[in-house]
């Protein structure tokens, strides 16, 4: 018990010597993300002490759908409006839950860059909304309504993998770390004279051990106490002591004065890891937006498909109705039968066209459910469903736009991707004052304060001859552990020394193009941003212009079609009076066609580009109402509007 009593004392003085909110750290710097991480379990003075060292526990990947999902579903049919749309996607699409990973990375780069460690990097990437069923296959046939769901704000690079690089000035470990250890010896030594000693080998045995605590400091400053103690027993009658302990106390501090001193250049990575913090919470706002737009344009194409099925099949109606007269009057005689012929095609081309339109509908139906589903169309309710969209599009007259400039101010103001550009330009006029420190020559000031001991009991080994040799020691070292402790506090034995070390690179190349480097990028990244400006105010004025044209080709739609029904009720009166042919009323019947689909087709491609502008001027989640304080929790508080219908 007496040898174990050194062994215990040195353990609990490292827990004591512990920082108290290091136990803590992972649980703080965890606790904003959401969802939450949970670390791992346990209470008490052995659990917060050992939780440091236990794996955390991270929630698996949930891949199931809300409820909200299915609740929409009635009588094997899915009652979707938009905002049912928006509420579902927010819940269980999985590019938004890939993207709320991010922030959860960045807390943990945060961790990690407190603890003095390199930064990992964060996601940036922004996944493209799905495209509708046309764009899918190319945009040929049907109403052409081109366009679809994978509207963005332009593409960021992906730095999700492990990227561990830094120029400069090395950051220093930030831990504290406690150390032990304990030897263990035996030792035999040879004699060639044994006059004196009349041993042929003495031998020793021996015990040691050492505790300690480092620390770095942000200032760059490094500080070690450090606990020796040696424990010696021989077969040598000549030692005073024996066996004897010896026991030291010292403190060592290094201070960096010139490369490596101050805060700026070794807290860099700190205030990096903040600013990505911004960076992942801007992205995964990036992200929302971009699949909210890509979502509403897929539920407006939707509807315009609806729309477009509705005109085919009033199409094979009007062609079906126009045949059944024609053949009547073939049957009584007032009719040629060629004109038979005639409506017999254009009912044949009515059915295609209709069968074009239930298929690029059912495509659709079946791109917007997989936008909208964790699985996918795997689970049988949700794939055998029929979507039925309750909204209807808007109409043009019903909207207003604003100028251009209002327009530009509010995307400078409002896009995240011109934010994290900016974010970026900041982390590297951060990172230069680690290359800047590079520069300089290290020199580095050193101290230390070492107390020692010695402490032991008379020798009782004899010489060969049989007697002890005469022994002469210091009452003051003769005693146990407690006299050498005793030593150390009093401070009887002390060293001091101070000294510096300076080093000078003669070209310092190394230094020097990691500066230029990184200056030279910083101005790349300002020319970029730049144009990232210019293409954004680009971007703008052409989703304005495209508004603008698609509301104008709207209303000529509108027109066509309203002369096109005009037309053809004109065209039916002249047949009915012998005075037109029946050739002349299905061109005019399908030309009518045509004019409704066109118009169904020109408000599709009008709510796109009023989508394509919100996008643009990162308005879209306010239009839609849209918190995005909801989208990180993933569940939206919007009651299920389909059911209050």
């Amino acid at each position: 018990m007496q040898r174990i009593r050194p062994f215990v004392a040195v353990f609990l003085t490292g827990l004591i010597m512990t920082p108290a909110g290091l136990a803590q750290e992972v649980t703080s710097a965890l606790a904003s993300s959401k969802p939450e991480v949970p670390l791992a379990p346990g209470t008490g003075f052995i659990n917060s002490f050992t939780r440091n060292f236990r794996q955390p526990e991270i929630a698996p990947a949930y891949l199931g759908n809300s409820p909200r999902l299915e609740s929409l579903i009635r009588a094997g049919n899915l009652y979707l409006s938009l905002e049912d749309a928006i509420a579902v996607a927010l819940e269980n699409n999985l590019d938004i839950e890939l993207s709320r990973y991010g922030p959860q990375i960045a807390q943990a780069d945060y961790l990690r860059a407190k603890a003095g460690g390199l930064l990992r990097g964060v996601p940036t990437a922004v996944r493209a909304g799905a495209t509708s069923a046309l764009s899918q296959a190319g945009g040929s046939g049907g109403q052409g309504t081109g366009g679809g769901g994978g509207a963005g704000l332009g593409g960021t690079s992906d730095a999700g993998g492990t990227v561990i690089t830094q120029t400069g000035v090395a950051v220093p470990n930030l831990d504290p770390v406690f150390f032990f250890a304990s030897t263990l010896g035996h030792s035999s030594r040879p004699q060639a004279n044994t006059i004196t000693t009349g041993r042929t080998a003495l031998v020793f045995d021996s015990r040691s051990w050492q505790s300690g605590y480092q620390q770095s400091f942000l200032t760059g400053t490094t500080v070690s106490l450090g606990w020796n103690n040696s424990n010696v027993r021989t077969n040598n009658p000549l030692n005073d002591l024996n066996p004897n302990t010896s026991s030291n106390i010292q403190m060592q501090l290094t201070q960096r004065l010139l490369q490596g001193f101050g805060l700026a250049v070794n807290n860099r990575n700190i205030r990096v890891a903040q600013n990505n913090l911004r960076v992942s919470d801007l992205v995964f706002k990036q992200q929302v937006m971009t699949t909210i737009a890509g979502v509403v344009n897929l539920y407006w194409d939707l509807v315009s498909f609806n729309e477009d099925f509705k005109v085919r099949k009033q199409a094979v109606d009007v062609a079906v109705k126009f045949y059944e007269d024609n053949k009547k009057q073939v049957e009584i005689g007032t009719l040629a039968p060629i004109e038979i012929v005639r409506a017999e095609a254009r009912v044949a081309q009515a059915q295609q066209d209709l069968t074009n339109a239930e298929t690029s509908l059912m495509q659709q139906e079946t791109i917007l459910k997989n936008a909208l589903s964790r699985t996918g169309v795997a689970s049988p309710t949700i794939a055998d469903a029929r979507v039925i969209p309750t909204d209807a599009l808007t109409q043009p007259r019903h909207d207003t736009i604003d100028g251009l400039k209002d327009l530009v101010d509010r995307a400078l103001a409002q896009r995240p991707d011109l934010q994290q550009a900016q974010i970026q330009m900041d982390n590297t006029k951060i990172g230069i004052a680690g290359s800047r420190s590079q520069l300089l020559p290290s020199l580095d000031l050193n101290a230390s304060f070492q107390n020692n001991a010695l402490t032991g009991t008379i020798n009782d080994v004899t010489l060969p001859g049989g007697g002890l040799p005469n022994r002469n020691p210091d009452p003051y070292f003769i005693g146990g552990y407690g006299n050498a402790l005793a030593q150390l506090f009093r401070r009887n034995f002390p060293d001091y020394s101070v000294g510096f070390q300076l080093n000078i690179p003669i070209n310092n190349r190394t230094a020097r193009a990691d500066y230029i480097r990184d200056q030279l990028q910083y101005r790349q990244q300002q020319l970029t941003f730049q144009r990232q400006v210019n293409d954004m105010r680009v971007n703008v004025q052409n989703a304005l212009t495209a508004l603008i044209q698609a509301k104008a080709r709207y209303e000529a739609a509108v027109k066509e079609r309203q002369l096109q029904e005009q037309t053809l009720d004109a065209e039916n009166k002249k047949y009915a009076l012998g005075a037109s042919t029946a050739f002349q009323v299905v061109q005019t019947q399908r030309d009518l066609a045509q004019a409704q689909a066109s118009e169904v087709a020109a408000l599709a491609n009008y709510s796109r580009a009023r989508v394509q502008l919100d996008l643009n001027t990162a308005s879209i989640l306010e239009k839609y109402g849209v918190d995005i304080v909801d989208a990180r929790s993933g569940k939206s508080p919007r009651p299920v509007a389909s059911n209050q219908r």
